[in-house]
């Protein structure tokens, strides 16, 4: 990693041939291509490393072959396509846990309102007190933990999400340089 001016930042990966950068078993042609999972975990670790406000630049070191190689196949293009497509998708991840919190709030709230309504009919049924004070304080209990996975998702879980989709986002946007050894 190196930094070349106040708000661009490098992450320079350096491979022996542009195969290295690619899902070996994916059969796409480089513009629609997978990266590799060790590419995509090294070039993301950086990149959070880096300042949020930075703009980011990718310089690929390859042998002089390899780079006319990967200037023919557009491997610029094929690494925005590639995270543009893993923010897509964790976008698509991020509606969905919404979608979710939506249902299991819907459920949560019904539930809650039952146990209620259940707690105030037993509390006037007049029942022995230390029994009739557990039931209703159980069923009150049983209601709010009904609403605990909604509260969860609406709260904390879709922050990290949100942060992916931020940083592949900002992946998609860098600069794509291919450089040879000097």
């Amino acid at each position: 990693m190196d930094k070349s001016n106040a708000n661009r930042s490098v992450i320079e990966v350096r491979v022996r041939e542009v195969a290295q950068l690619f899902n070996s078993l994916d059969p796409s042609p480089f513009r629609e291509g997978d990266l590799d999972t060790d590419a995509e975990d090294f070039i993301v670790s950086w990149a959070r490393e880096l300042p949020q406000n930075d703009e980011l630049q990718i310089v690929v070191h390859l042998p002089y072959a390899q780079v006319r190689q990967a200037e023919e196949q557009r491997l610029g293009v094929a690494v925005t396509n590639y995270f543009e497509g893993r923010a897509a998708r964790f976008q698509q991840d991020i509606n969905e846990l919404l979608r979710t919190g939506r249902r299991h709030l819907w459920v949560g709230v019904t539930v809650l309102t039952a146990c209620l309504v259940a707690s105030q009919m037993l509390g006037n049924l007049g029942l022995a007190q230390p029994l009739a004070r557990i039931m209703e304080e159980s069923l009150i209990i049983v209601g709010w933990v009904a609403n605990w996975k909604p509260i969860d998702i609406f709260l904390y879980a879709w922050w990290p999400i949100k942060r992916r989709i931020k940083l592949y986002r900002r992946l998609s946007n860098a600069e794509v340089i291919l450089q040879t050894p000097k």
